[in-house]
């Protein structure tokens, strides 16, 4: 009877949020992981490699100042110096980067000094880094590896750890659904952990509780205010037929009646809520007793009853037997007569009652029921907006009530082309 705000279908679910921003997280972590070890270990290769180079460029240095020859690993103003050491300061030790591969030599760090005064050879002497920077390769690609193996196995894992927290979260929500579709006897049961969820569980418990006492105690007043009032209101109806015929008589009795009739809805209410009532079902030709529930109201109605209904088949002398169905005939009455009654109260004429093979459909051409009705349900002392007209909200409550006790579905909807459309429909 009243809409379903929960999300669709649609919605992206908890336990997949949770995934991907743990996955995204471990990648930001192995990525910055991998580049700062990238960054450190070619940093400490570029090092070691300028401290290869100068102790060598020193020790070929001493070697040509004493003896006057090159080292295996000097040269002499080589051709393919880098251009920023082709003119070192004198007695100064400068090395340079060459990222040029040549051959068999691949990168390399450049060491150089003069061998004397202004205008002297350039020795020089190159270390090849290409042995370093093919380890550096494979270690960026064991990092690579082993980040997304860690990739691999931490998104499961995140997505089971997810999938723990939203299956808690889920019961919550159930059971809040639940009892706000009226159980309030639904209770999340006990707290697993200390958790925000385990806070969340067990303040929506708190609440159920609080809203189950509140709700016993406004209908213990309701059903003791309508006891109370029964008989002072039927010692003002007898009053009533001792007054002299008259205008005055006849107002007064309208009244007590109207006042009776107010008490009489309340202690239903009350035993409704109560589970103090009981269907009593047997099998009974429903488009009868419907009709039987329009005529009762003395208000102007036209039944319509569709498929199948009493009479003979065609080319056949045996009667077609009415549709029957197994309820409690006196509450499928009260149910009709109460939405019949809501109806040309609220709406406006022609009134139509269609009944086919387990559903009634009372529809009128009035404004319609009003958006609050639609969204969360008949409620007792309500009537929604003021063109559906005045009144005390009580016959849609009975009849929701009394649809729930005989296991029916009763839905309130408007008809497109204008008026308030409530179907019943009888279970099987």
């Amino acid at each position: 009877m009243s809409a379903n705000r929960r999300p669709g279908p649609g919605r992206t679910s908890l336990r997949w949020k949770i995934a991907a921003l743990a996955a995204a997280t471990a990648a930001l972590v192995a990525a910055a992981v991998g580049v700062l070890v990238h960054v450190w270990t070619a940093h400490d290769i570029h090092d070691r490699a300028r401290a290869r180079a100068f102790n060598a460029v020193y020790a070929a240095a001493d070697v040509h100042r004493r003896t006057g020859a090159l080292t295996e690993d000097a040269r002499l103003d080589p051709p393919d110096l880098p251009a920023s050491l082709r003119d070192p300061a004198d007695g100064a030790r400068h090395t340079a980067y060459d990222p040029r591969t040549d051959g068999n030599v691949g990168p390399s760090m450049w060491a150089a000094r003069r061998t004397g005064g202004p205008g002297s050879p350039v020795l020089a002497v190159q270390v090849n880094m290409s042995g370093e920077l093919h380890t550096l390769r494979r270690l960026d690609a064991t990092m690579t590896a082993a980040s997304l193996a860690a990739l691999a196995a931490a998104t499961p894992l995140a997505f089971y750890g997810a999938g723990l927290v939203a299956r808690r979260l889920r019961r919550v929500s159930a059971t809040a659904a639940r009892i706000s579709a009226g159980d309030l006897d639904a209770r999340t049961g006990p707290a697993k952990g200390r958790d925000e969820v385990a806070e969340i569980a067990a303040t929506v418990d708190l609440m159920a509780d609080s809203l189950a006492r509140r709700l016993r105690t406004e209908r213990q007043f309701t059903a003791d205010v309508a006891h109370e009032l029964r008989t002072p209101v039927g010692g003002l109806l007898a009053a009533a037929d001792l007054l002299p015929p008259g205008e005055t008589e006849d107002l007064l009795r309208a009244r007590v009646r109207d006042l009776r009739g107010l008490v009489e809805d309340l202690l239903e209410i009350s035993r409704l809520d109560a589970g103090a009532e009981r269907p009593v079902c047997v099998r009974v030709p429903l488009a009868a007793v419907v009709a039987e529930a329009v005529a009762r109201t003395g208000l102007d109605t036209e039944v319509t009853p569709c498929g199948p209904g009493p009479g003979r088949d065609a080319g056949a002398d045996t009667p077609v037997p009415e549709p029957a169905v197994e309820t409690d005939p006196r509450r499928l009455e009260r149910i009709v007569a109460n939405l019949v009654a809501n109806a040309h109260r609220h709406g406006a004429a022609p009134v139509r009652v269609t009944v086919t093979d387990r559903t009634v459909v009372v529809r009128d051409h009035g404004p319609g029921f009003p958006a609050d009705l639609l969204l969360h349900g008949p409620r007792r002392f309500h009537t929604g907006s003021a063109e559906r007209g005045g009144g005390h909200g009580l016959g849609l409550t009975i009849a929701a009530g009394q649809a729930r006790l005989l296991g029916a579905e009763l839905r309130f909807g408007n008809a497109p082309d204008g008026g308030a459309v409530a179907t019943l429909r009888l279970p099987a």
